[in-house]
């Protein structure tokens, strides 16, 4: 499903100036789906280059930052890396963000 909308979440963001096509996802399990997408080395697990690669997809204004986040908040072991145990963590993160539509 592609929704027209403002590139991004937050609209102060100067990357805003047109609109564009932005996916957004329906359920979390299509938010798990989208970041699984960017497993591009398909070792079953997301690096912060792959979540940067997932939330510039989601619009986020500045993705490798949102990354950074994301890992801080759902890498439960500190390895660097998102795994299957740990992708539940990250979809809640993306969903108490506003990446999942309502």
């Amino acid at each position: 499903m592609v929704h027209t909308t403002y590139r991004g979440l937050d609209k102060s963001c100067p990357r805003n100036i047109v609109e564009v096509p932005v996916p957004v996802p329906c359920t979390k399990e299509q938010l798990k789906m989208t970041f699984w997408r960017y497993d591009t080395n398909r070792d079953g697990k997301l690096s912060r280059k792959e979540l940067k690669d997932a939330f510039d997809y989601l619009g986020a204004c500045i993705p490798g930052w949102r990354a950074l986040r994301a890992l801080n908040h759902a890498d439960g072991n500190g390895d660097g890396y998102i795994t299957e145990e740990e992708v539940d963590e990250l979809i809640n993160y993306a969903v108490k963000l506003g990446y999942l539509k309502s």
